[in-house]
């Protein structure tokens, strides 16, 4: 039996959505497969790590013992050696516990996890691990280097700019002056979150100034997006590695006036109450598939899955569009490399449970850690002789 290590927590804005997703959507299948020995790893706010069975019970998170918890079980670290080893000391003095891992699940949304930080720390390790690697991680996080790179192989997008959070402070004027070339609604986001957090729709140029002020306090990178016009949001999961494979094209139920910000998404269940048709999932309530003309559902599909190859994702992903309804044109809007929930009632939707998406998953990530191994890293020379 394989051990799988499920990695959650972390020191990020995203840290209490990334518990539920560990234990809800990762750590349950697993185990319902009865595959693999399961081993949760809790990444607390302050970096510090932790693995125990007890980690599993997300009624510790709820109540918030899990202060009292962190606060006498032994930290956790790691060994590189041959691969990925966790150790803690026991309860017995001078007596260690160790536990070499098979495969890795990352289940860490935002900074210092799905951005691509962790997955150098394994690659580092050389263990299989879930998802994206590290240079499709890199680039999804950052949603201006994802525009740069998708924009070089003519993948449409809105009129947008970008700045460093250094920027508004230091050269005020130009920053505005930048900003000026979009017309209104404006969407002001810190380039490197996700579940909305920082992002504010702005409507005139008297909130401006407060919006880009939100989102310089989350990040050192802001991008301002132009609204669109007759707007429909669509969203496309998507996994595999060589031959990805998309699952239903998801249209989240939000009027033209509102967006989808952390309250909406995670607090209430979507804006406006549950609608006819509708489906609850990680972004609120939505239509599965998306109500939208068959040609622009297979142009979303595929734009989809042009922007998860042009940005080399491998594992899952799930790619964020933006049609305008007038005119019939599809949009990039940004990726989230780790989607929240793995977007589960997405893919059960397409015919897949959880426990089947949680396997795939984790045979993607063997099947990229073999073809990874395959390559030659290593190279001799008498380069050092010569000195």
């Amino acid at each position: 039996m394989k051990t799988i290590a499920v990695i959650f927590g972390g020191r990020s804005t995203e840290h209490d959505v990334s518990i539920m997703t560990a234990i809800a959507s990762v750590i349950k299948p697993l185990e319902l497969t009865k595959q693999y020995q399961v081993e949760p790893v809790y990444i607390a706010k302050d970096g510090a790590w932790y693995w125990d069975q007890k980690l599993k019970d997300i009624t510790l998170f709820q109540s918030g013992e899990v202060q009292d918890f962190i606060g006498k079980a032994p930290k956790t670290h790691i060994l590189f050696d041959d691969g990925l080893t966790l150790v803690k000391s026991s309860q017995f003095a001078g007596r260690k516990q160790y536990k070499k891992i098979d495969i890795v699940f990352p289940a860490m949304h935002g900074t210092h996890g799905e951005d691509g930080e962790l997955m150098g720390l394994l690659e580092m390790a050389n263990v299989p691990y879930v998802g994206c690697n590290l240079p499709a991680s890199v680039l999804a996080m950052d949603k201006v280097l994802a525009k740069q790179v998708t924009q070089t192989e003519d993948i449409p997008s809105t009129p947008w700019t970008w700045f460093y959070a250094n920027d508004l402070a230091h050269h005020h004027t130009q920053v505005l002056k930048k900003i000026e070339s979009l017309k209104f609604p404006l969407f002001v986001k810190p380039a490197h979150l996700g579940s909305s957090i920082g992002i504010t729709k702005v409507d005139s140029k008297d909130q401006l100034i407060n919006a880009l002020e939100v989102a310089a306090h989350y990040d050192n990178k802001i991008i301002v997006e132009q609204g669109v016009d007759n707007l429909i949001e669509v969203t496309l999961p998507i996994m595999g590695n060589d031959e990805p494979m998309p699952a239903m094209l998801e249209q989240p139920l939000v009027s033209a006036e509102d967006f989808f910000d952390f309250d909406t998404k995670y607090m209430r269940g979507g804006k406006g109450g549950k609608k006819g048709g509708a489906k609850q999932g990680a972004q609120g309530y939505s239509k599965i598939p998306a109500d939208i003309s068959e040609e622009l559902y297979k142009e979303s599909v595929q734009l989809g899955l042009d922007v998860y190859r042009v940005l080399g994702c491998t594992g899952t992903a799930r790619i964020d569009m933006l049609i305008d309804s007038k005119i019939k044109k599809v949009m990039f809007n940004e990726v989230n490399p780790l989607p929240g929930d793995l977007y589960a009632h997405n893919w059960r939707a397409a015919g897949i449970s959880q426990v089947e998406l949680v396997q795939k998953l984790v045979g993607f990530a063997e099947a990229r850690w073999q073809e990874t191994n395959r390559r030659t890293t290593s190279f001799n020379t008498n380069y050092l002789k010569q000195f």
